[in-house]
């Protein structure tokens, strides 16, 4: 019997095997010493087979095999009687993971990350995995400031070559940044430079914002920060000489000290353009914001040289560069400035390649693009096409990249992924105020049926105040050029003495038709035909309005509707929308022919300004007015306006801003106002999360028979809009600011939907 064991070091030396071995014919293979790992894998990995002759160097082949699996602590070969016998220690596995004093971090997020680098219950030990999921956890304590944190590990034996692992963690206190130094400033104070980073000594909401805690990537930030706040302000020769960041030896203090070199400021010279211009270069010179005698801006540059690039992208060069090169006159303290154009060669589209729609359709998607396969690339298409994208409300992220077809240099591809969210929706709405109770609506939609675009909504309003069964189905391209047509059927019962609106009850049955023609990119007309009947009940205490109401038009009306309007639609999402602006007009009207002659009319502006990359500015108007269009006729009541509510003004119960009867009951009215003014943020913990935000926000607005600024009410408050995989919940609490005695009031506010 031949005998061949070679050790870690053996194989380290591998050039030489620890002993020779006669040549033999293998026979058969028999491995041996195998606890969890089946034979069969142990095969897959030997470089020889039965029937192959085994040499010294197929042994250190062989061994290196194993050992490179990682699976074995130990591995030895023997030849008995032409049978190849491979003797192996298999190394433990993990049997669990445990976690003492871990509190900074959530366990299972901990878990996670080991898991990525290989450390997991189940699966091989490895000491060297481990001494680097201890640096990991280490440096992620660094991360949060807690440098006096030390991690140690227990590896406890277990039956059946197991291993249990223990992570004993002392936290520590976490380090505080005492002290923010910053030398060689002249033209601006230390107070006004620190005010213009995010690293902070400890203050008020420090706790909250961890503002005060050091960390490298923070500090590199601010001072990126620094430097574009001189560069911005003429001073083109700053720099920063030396960083010092020190910590205390009990390790709790942090202090900084950034050193700077302001240079002098100086003033644009000249402004000059050179290189291939194929663009007129009058049409040029209208992007460079940069101009001779003003104080140089590297923010302008930057906006000029990619204001040239994306007017190039929109003629096809897609890989345009542009450079800003200075000329400095030290003497002068002046800079003349040449932009250098370089369009490269001009490119097409070759194939726009759609990803991540399990259940919309591409065609959906590819109707939206602007940018056409075999056409010229267009920086503005391309980002037009991203919009519309996303204004589907489909999707929860839509990204555009271009990349460039390899082997050619005039050839890029359109690649679009998304994220799809559920587009189906059981909507419950609720509002809750003191001595109000509960009021609870409900509808289900899916705007994306079978993945076609297509809309269909089934309303079932089983509010105290509405009973609605309501169908809608609307197709957003009955024609080819986007046309959209749409059916409504609708039966809505009010019973308003259920909801202390007044003793009186109303049942209409109606129906219509609709179509959307869009006149540009952003612009859409609508109009529609519709016919519905409206019955009204009254009863001997109902309020005197509805009565004389029935005594002079009956309790039965019928009405021809006939709709127009005119929307225009810039906002850069649906869900998460940061920008652009909304507005609507439309007009309703009831046609000759029928019992109801009056119209109504409506207009809204809504406009987001964002203020910085997480904060936002929402403002809404709105104004209706409507009346009776002869002598016989007057605006029904059943189709007044009405305000209150999650959706208008918020902190008034849903519906009962507005004139009053004798009674008290709300009863709306032929003219409307409404002011929204929000401030959208995101929510505590979630920044960069495009599902959730928040808002400090303030709501006016009035109804009644003409526009008065006395009769405006006011509420201002706190709310949550949250596009949850279960659906959209809005959440508002308000508190009226300006009121009437007769107002009836509801602090907290919301909406539901459960998304299937």
């Amino acid at each position: 019997m031949h005998l061949l064991r070679v050790g870690v070091l053996a194989l380290a030396l591998s050039a030489v095997p620890a002993q020779a071995i006669e040549p033999f014919v293998i026979k058969d293979i028999r491995v041996e010493g195998i606890q969890r790992t089946e034979a069969g894998t142990v095969f897959s990995y030997l470089p020889v087979k039965v029937g192959d002759t085994m040499t010294d160097e197929k042994a250190s082949q062989t061994l290196r095999a194993l050992f490179a699996t990682g699976f074995f602590r130990d591995v030895s070969i023997e030849a008995e009687d032409g049978v190849l016998v491979v003797l192996v220690q298999e190394r433990p596995s993990v049997a669990q993971i445990e976690f003492t004093g871990l509190k900074e971090f959530d366990k299972e997020t901990v878990l996670k990350a080991m898991n990525q680098i290989g450390l997991a219950e189940g699966r091989i030990f490895d000491k060297g995995l481990l001494d680097r999921a201890e640096q990991e956890l280490k440096r992620q304590y660094l991360s949060r400031g807690r440098y006096a944190a030390s991690v140690s590990t227990t590896v406890t034996p277990l039956e059946r070559n197991r291993v249990a692992l223990n992570f004993t963690i002392d936290e520590g206190d976490t380090a505080k940044i005492r002290q923010i130094s910053i030398i060689g400033n002249q033209a601006f104070s230390e107070k006004d430079l620190l005010k213009q980073i995010s690293l902070r000594t400890p203050g008020l909401l420090t706790w909250y914002s961890k503002a005060d805690q050091y960390s490298r990537q923070k500090l590199s930030a601010d001072l990126e920060t620094l430097r574009s706040y001189y560069l911005d302000r003429g001073y083109l020769e700053f720099n920063i000489d030396s960083t010092q960041v020190s910590i205390t030896p009990d390790k709790k203090d942090i202090y900084i000290t950034v050193a700077l070199s302001e240079g002098p400021k100086y003033t644009v010279a000249d402004v000059k353009l050179a290189g291939e211009l194929l663009l007129p270069e009058a049409d040029l010179r209208k992007l460079i914001t940069l101009k001779p005698g003003e104080v140089f801006s590297r923010a302008r540059v930057a906006e000029s040289t990619k204001a040239i690039s994306d007017r190039l992208g929109n003629e096809g060069y897609a890989f345009a560069n542009v450079n800003a090169a200075p000329d400095l006159d030290k003497d002068k303290r002046t800079a003349a400035f040449t932009f250098f154009v370089d369009p490269g060669r001009r490119v097409y589209v070759r194939r726009i390649n759609i990803a991540g729609n399990n259940r919309t359709r591409d065609e959906v998607i590819r109707r939206e693009m602007r940018q056409l396969e075999g056409g010229w690339f267009s920086s503005e298409k391309i980002a037009n096409s991203r919009t519309r994208i996303d204004r589907l409300g489909y999707f929860t992220e839509v990204n555009l990249e271009t990349p460039a077809v390899q082997g050619t240099t005039d050839q890029v591809d359109v690649n679009v992924s998304i994220a799809e969210k559920p587009t189906g929706a059981v909507l419950l709405g609720a509002g809750f105020g003191s001595g109000e109770g509960v009021i609870l609506s409900g509808s289900v939609t899916q705007q994306n049926i079978f993945g076609s675009g297509k809309h269909v909504s089934i309303g079932l309003n089983t509010s105290k105040l509405n009973t609605t069964y309501a169908l809608s189905f609307t197709d957003p391209y009955y024609t080819v050029d986007g046309i959209s047509r749409g059916f409504d059927l609708y039966s809505r019962k009010v019973d308003a003495s259920n909801a202390g609106l007044g003793d009186y009850s109303t049942k209409t049955i109606g129906g219509a038709i609709r179509f959307g023609v869009p006149v540009t990119e952003l612009d859409t007309i609508n109009y529609g035909l519709g016919y519905e009947r409206t019955s009204i009940s009254t009863f001997a205490d109902s309020p005197l309005i509805y009565l004389d109401y029935v005594a002079a038009f009956g309790n039965k009306n019928d009405a021809i509707l006939g709709t127009v309007g005119w929307t225009r639609d810039s906002r850069d999402s649906l869900i998460y929308p940061t920008k652009g602006t909304l507005q609507r007009v439309s007009g309703e009207v009831g046609l000759p022919g029928a019992s109801l002659n009056y119209y109504k009319a409506q207009y809204q502006y809504q406009r987001y300004q964002p203020l910085t990359r997480d904060y936002t500015l929402m403002l809404n108007g709105e104004i209706g007015y409507g009346a009776g269009y002869n002598d016989t006729s007057t605006l029904p009541f059943f189709k007044n306006f009405y305000l209150g509510g999650v959706n208008s003004l918020r902190g008034f119960r849903v519906f009962t801003v507005g004139p009053k009867d004798i009674q008290g009951n709300p009863r709306g009215g032929s003219h409307k106002l409404l002011g929204n003014a929000e401030f959208l943020f995101p929510f505590p913990g979630l920044q960069g999360e495009r599902s959730v935000r928040m808002s400090a926000f303030m709501d006016t607005g009035m109804t009644g028979e003409n526009y008065s600024l006395n009769q405006m009410r006011v509420s201002a408050g706190l709310g949550v809009l949250w596009v949850s995989p279960m659906g959209p919940l809005k959440i508002s609490v308000a508190a009226p600011v300006r009121s009437q005695p007769d107002d009836r009031k509801q602090i907290f506010q919301f909406t539901f939907g459960g998304a299937f």
